[in-house]
């Protein structure tokens, strides 16, 4: 968990801008990237031939593969089959309905270890799995019936008849081996046209390379600025299944989104910002670094003064502990210093004992809050809160305060959406592993605030670029990381 902190913080502030904290709401631009609606089954092989830190590597697969997808009772369900010698249903396609629960249960799949069975998941797949007591809707034509399955070896039962009778069924079958797999086996399962059905890899390391054939293969729309299907004036920019406008260097997005105007210059918007951190002890020494190091990359890009951003920051553990309040510091180099002195306070997790102080210390003009100026909370943790969160949660909404939630690890969902402002499903977020942060920063739009002068926002997408070359960033140095992990194991 050690590079996830900086990076969820990071896109948090990301998505600050993205829903109108320095102006109105942005405009979606182009075609969403939505499925079709799909009741999606992963049937993957935790036989004893699949090493406890290769079953690691299909966990993150199926995460993000379940990233990139349109998750709800309407859209897109999603069940998982853990099979071995004996079958394990982990989850039915109505067990969760939101992507974070999804993701929080697949964190917690322990492999079996026994023999492979493949015949009987499949088996399985059709008589329970895809049934309508286990959330399955009837069959129809608008609605995809899909099954992944992940499997690394020769199965010791049959899959040919049973595969027929799946796909007969309606279930289209998608096919990935690893390492030492039977290829015709694979062929036996898949649907046709086999080329498109039938995926290998050769190791675990790499399974994850197929995620984007998936995201894209469940996405109704996919790269409208190479088909030329949208109407940015100077720049289109990609994203799965939509697209998002921006301007060249020295213009400004206009309210329509997609035409560009010269700025003559511009000095940022005002905002009261307050980080407030996990400093309990399951956060651990060396990834409270990386959220002090992060932090100040973030000061860095903003423009703080008495007219423009400030910045406050308070760590809670087992009690409250205000480090410096908004207004103390009128430049990003005190703020800085400020921050490298923070001591870690490696206690317990009192998330509503902070909320409470945020509400009646942080954003007080006792301790410099201004009044008619955009209140911000960052909620930052990494477990389940030791005392009571709903009161202080629902007073700090209720007097204005824009609060995102960032739950990592063990964080729990429902107190995220609790500490979330509405519509919650945009303010809060929750992820399992750092590589899957990625999947946030794609979502987000450009924000450029609607201002009577829109280039007085220059300094705001000026910091928004700075924060997605950070995230950038972090993932090549995680890639070189691993890469250095898997040699040194090698090595030994």
């Amino acid at each position: 968990m050690d590079r996830i902190f900086s990076a969820v913080l990071l896109s948090l502030l990301l998505l600050l801008q993205s829903y109108g904290v320095w102006g109105a709401p942005p405009q979606p631009r182009g075609t969403l990237c939505r499925t079709k609606p799909t009741d999606l089954v992963f049937v993957i092989d935790s036989s004893r031939s699949v090493r406890p830190q290769e079953f690691e590597k299909v966990k993150v697969f199926v995460s993000r593969v379940i990233e990139g997808l349109d998750v709800g009772p309407n859209s897109t369900r999603v069940g998982v089959i853990n099979y071995a010698s004996a079958v394990k249903s982990e989850f039915s396609l109505k067990t969760h309905q939101t992507k974070a629960g999804l993701l929080q249960a697949v964190r917690r799949i322990e492999p079996l270890s026994t023999g492979t069975m493949t015949g009987l998941a499949i088996q399985f797949a059709i008589s329970r799995a895809f049934s309508d007591s286990e959330g399955a809707r009837l069959r129809s034509p608008n609605i995809n019936k899909v099954a992944i399955v992940v499997t690394d070896g020769r199965p010791q039962d049959g899959v040919q008849d049973v595969s027929a009778r799946a796909r007969a069924a309606g279930i289209e079958i998608f096919a990935i081996g690893v390492g030492r797999v039977d290829m015709h086996t694979l062929r036996q399962i898949a649907s046709e046209p086999l080329d498109d059905h039938v995926d290998y890899v050769e190791s675990y390391s790499v399974i994850e390379k197929l995620t984007h054939k998936f995201q894209e293969a469940f996405c109704v729309v996919s790269d409208l600025c190479a088909t030329g299907d949208h109407d940015c004036e100077q720049i289109c920019i990609s994203t799965p299944g939509s697209y998002k406008c921006a301007c060249k260097e020295g213009f400004t997005l206009n309210n329509d989104g997609k035409t560009c105007s010269a700025c003559s210059g511009g000095s940022g918007s005002a905002l009261d910002l307050v980080f407030l951190i996990d400093g309990s002890k399951s956060v651990r020494p060396e990834n409270f670094e990386l959220v002090k190091k992060f932090i100040n990359q973030i000061v860095e890009s903003l423009e703080v003064s008495e007219k423009q951003a400030q910045v406050g920051l308070v760590q809670y553990s087992s009690s409250v502990r205000q480090e410096f309040p908004l207004g103390q510091f009128k430049n990003k180099k005190d703020i800085k210093a400020a921050v490298k002195k923070m001591d870690y306070m490696e206690k317990g997790t009192m998330t509503g004992q902070a909320l409470k102080y945020l509400i009646d210390s942080s954003f007080s003009i006792a301790n410099g809050a201004r009044p008619g100026v955009p209140k911000v909370g960052i909620v930052f943790t990494d477990g389940r809160s030791q005392d009571y969160i709903t009161d202080a949660a629902k007073k700090a909404k209720d007097l204005g305060f824009r609060m995102f939630a960032v739950g990592v690890g063990n964080a729990v969902e429902d107190e995220l959406r609790e500490i979330a402002s509405e519509p919650v499903a945009e303010h809060y977020f929750y992820t399992a592993d750092f590589r899957t942060i990625s999947n946030i920063g794609k979502k987000l739009q450009m924000k450029i605030c609607i201002e009577e002068d829109p280039c007085e926002c220059k300094s705001i997408v000026k910091f928004q670029t700075k924060v997605e070359e950070l995230i950038d960033s972090l993932q090549r140095k995680y890639i070189l990381w691993k890469r250095i992990e898997a040699l040194e194991n090698k090595i030994i």
